[in-house]
């Protein structure tokens, strides 16, 4: 059976359904083309020289992994002059990047978290790439692009996906007609479609939580966890499991597979009241993909590709997967 690879599926997504751009099909290929140069770097592992970590600090205060600035670099340099692309930001840089000499072609933007999980690089679990693509609203005003160009809601985004570097390298893709996957052909080194419809189911028993804040929570949250802990003898009626990989990609990415919940909540300390993951380059692009196959995301209370961004670092707290559970966690916090 001949399978479709990414630039055919995009192709038809251009020319059938005119839900691409031929810059945003282009765009997404070079994304792509990135993602399969950082899966080689992170394949090698220590006989490339990239574990461990550097000497400096992100604009987070987080310290760097060599290879959170590897590939950093590769999806910078990758997309320098790829497509029509006016300037990039990333969670590992303080302020945007802008494309040189591409004024005032630029008719879009890229945001990237360039290697989600970090902290599992050391010990060989699944790690990824999260990126999200926007208009660049400079374009029809003739201005240069401006870090307010990407304060934009997440429901504006025009694509979204995650690359996964497991045991298969796997890419995971939205242009909003639903969520398709693919994955790397390692002889033939191309994106091959592999699921074509990922729809979450909408109950789940399994939820995704780093219980060792469980003392920081807030309450609608305690109450949540607790219905679960409770199994069928609780108000929920059913035993739950537990699954926690300190890595949102491969999290996520369980989700999509088999259902679940993923909750990274805000939560009462003075670090934790505006929530841990970042909605420009985490929440938003995951948001939009976990809609868009039938599931649910908010950040307690509001949906979060409904939120307006002030700031390009911005944290929020975040709740998504299996719709009927998020609602459940929705009408907590409405009842708290």
């Amino acid at each position: 059976m001949t399978r479709k690879t990414l630039t055919q599926y995009l192709v038809e997504q251009q020319r059938q359904k005119k839900a691409v751009s031929a810059e945003v099909r282009l765009l997404i290929e070079t994304v792509a083309r990135a993602c399969k140069a950082i899966n080689h770097a992170v394949s090698k592992g220590a006989l490339g020289g990239v574990l461990g970590s550097l000497e400096t600090e992100n604009v987070q205060g987080e310290v760097q992994k060599k290879l959170d600035v590897l590939s950093n670099e590769i999806l910078l340099e990758a997309n320098e002059w790829g497509g029509h692309l006016a300037a990039m930001a990333s969670e590992e840089m303080e302020t945007i990047h802008r494309i040189p000499n591409r004024y005032p072609k630029g008719e879009y933007l890229l945001l990237f978290d360039p290697l989600d999980g970090s902290s599992n690089i050391d010990v060989n679990v699944s790690i990824g790439t999260i990126f999200s693509v926007l208009h660049a609203p400079h374009h029809t005003s003739g201005r240069e692009v401006e870090e307010e160009d990407f304060l934009q809601p997440g429901s504006q985004q025009v694509a979204a996906g995650y690359a996964v570097y497991g045991p298969q390298a796997m890419l995971v893709l939205t242009v909003g007609t639903g969520v398709v996957s693919f994955t790397l052909d390692r002889e033939m080194g191309s994106w091959v479609l592999t699921n074509e419809d990922i729809k979450i189911p909408e109950q789940t028993s399994e939820f995704a939580i780093n219980m060792s804040n469980m003392r920081h929570w807030e309450a609608p949250v305690k109450r949540y966890i607790d219905d679960c802990l409770a199994g069928k003898t609780g108000s929920l009626g059913k035993d739950y499991n537990m699954r926690w990989i300190a890595s949102m990609v491969a999290d996520v990415h369980r989700i999509l597979t088999r259902g679940g919940i993923f909750m990274y909540p805000r939560d009462e300390r003075p670090s934790g009241k505006a929530g841990k993951l970042r909605l420009m380059y985490e929440a938003n692009p995951m948001s939009f993909i976990v809609e868009q196959a039938g599931g649910a995301a908010i950040d307690g209370n509001e949906r979060i590709l409904d939120v307006q961004p002030t700031a390009l670092h911005q944290r929020i707290g975040v709740v998504l997967g299996s719709k009927e559970e998020v609602e459940r966690v929705r009408n907590y916090h409405a009842q708290a």
